[in-house]
């Protein structure tokens, strides 16, 4: 019961007007989907990098942004350039991390599930 009313909570706050995040999705699920993720990053306040930056905060932050990161050349070229984290961005960079950094070290393959790729922008606005 506990979980249902979290997860009910943080759809909620995701479908609220303003938050940037058109698309429903469930934060619960989007959890289970971020765990592909884990094996590289954190998403903790204050949390530590790992082979990928931590991504607390990532919409509306600049590319490149994470103190004590090292980002790979192309990321950099991009944040030079202004490149920023907005929800259609991450969106295209979940899906497919190389059409948006073509030469970046991520490795990831991206997903292909639609409803993944909701839920995991629902997740990741939670985490806020």
């Amino acid at each position: 019961m506990r979980r249902v009313m979290v997860a009910m909570v943080m759809a909620a706050a995701v479908a609220m007007p303003g938050t940037g995040f058109a698309q429903s999705g469930d934060a619960a699920a989007g959890q289970r989907v971020f765990n592909q993720c884990r094996a590289c990053h954190t998403i903790d306040q204050g949390g530590r990098n790992g082979v990928g930056p931590n991504l607390w905060g990532i919409v509306g932050r600049r590319a490149g942004a994470v103190e004590g990161f090292r980002y790979s050349a192309n990321m950099r070229s991009l944040a030079e350039g202004g490149l920023t984290w907005t929800e259609d961005r991450l969106r295209a960079y979940v899906q497919n991390p190389k059409s948006v950094v073509p030469t970046g070290s991520m490795s990831f393959p991206g997903l292909r599930n639609e409803t993944q790729i909701n839920d995991l922008m629902a997740y990741i606005a939670a985490q806020r």
